[in-house]
C-alpha cells in the first residue's frame, strides 16, 4: 500500500494550519505550526497575492494531506463524486469523511488518521459482524463499526480518548459507545461537520479544467 512518507509537520506548515497529522504532538507546545508558523524552506519575498490557480492547488493539497491520500487515490474519489448525482464538491467531502480510517479517528479512538489506519489494517475492526481491514472502505448510514481487541489495545484506545477529549469532540453524525468500542453512523456527513474547513469548489474547478 502506497503511503506519503514526507515529514508531517512540514505539510502543516505549508498549509499554514494544524492538520493534526502527528497525533498528540499537535496538541502540545511542540507543534511545528505553533513554533514556526512560516512555510518550510528558504524564506523568500512572496507575491502579495497568490494566483487563483495557486489557491486551487493549495486547497487540493490540503485536502489530500488531511486524509493521507496520494494523487491517484484522491483523483479516484473525485471521479466517483463527479459521476454521482448531486453537487460534486459535497459528494467528494462526504466520501472522504466516510472513509473507515477517518471514522475511527473522528470517534477519538485514534490520535491521528495514520494511527487509525494502522488499527484498521491490523484487523481489529468489524462492520456489521464482518472483518474489514481496508482503510478506504466507505461506511454507510446505519452501519455499526465494532472493535474486537485485547486489553492492550483497549488501554491504548482509552488513553487516546482521554487525550483527544481535551481538544476535540465526536461529530454529530456518528454515535460512539466508548464502553463497548462501537461506532454507529447516524447520518451521512456534510461540509458543516468538518473540523478543518475545505473549499471543495476550488478542488472541483481545478480538476474540471
Amino acid at each position: 500500500m502506497a503511503r506519503d512518507l514526507r515529514p508531517k509537520c512540514k505539510l502543516c506548515r505549508r498549509a499554514g494550519m494544524k492538520l493534526f497529522l502527528k497525533g498528540v504532538r499537535c496538541l502540545t507546545e511542540k507543534c511545528a505550526v505553533a513554533k514556526r508558523p512560516t512555510p518550510p524552506g528558504m524564506q523568500r519575498r512572496q507575491r502579495s497575492k497568490p494566483s487563483y490557480y495557486a489557491l486551487q492547488l493549495r486547497e487540493k493539497q490540503k485536502a489530500k494531506n488531511i486524509y493521507g491520500l496520494l494523487e491517484r487515490q484522491f483523483r479516484r474519489f473525485f471521479e466517483i463524486a463527479h459521476k454521482s448525482e448531486g453537487a460534486t464538491g459535497q459528494i467528494l467531502v462526504q466520501q472522504l469523511e466516510r472513509r473507515l480510517d477517518n471514522i475511527v479517528f473522528r470517534s477519538l479512538f485514534a490520535l491521528s488518521r495514520s494511527q487509525a489506519r494502522q488499527l484498521v489494517r491490523h484487523g481489529f475492526v468489524f462492520i456489521d459482524n464482518r472483518r474489514v481491514d481496508i482503510p478506504s472502505f466507505l461506511v454507510k448510514k446505519d452501519q455499526v463499526v465494532e472493535f474486537r481487541i485485547d486489553e492492550g489495545v483497549k488501554n491504548l484506545i482509552k488513553e487516546n480518548i482521554q487525550i483527544s477529549e481535551k481538544e476535540k469532540s465526536v461529530p454529530e453524525w456518528i454515535s460512539v459507545d466508548n464502553q463497548n468500542y462501537k461506532i454507529t453512523i447516524k447520518r451521512l456527513p456534510t461540509k458543516e461537520d468538518l473540523t478543518i474547513p475545505i473549499q471543495e469548489q476550488l478542488i472541483v474547478e481545478l480538476y474540471s479544467k
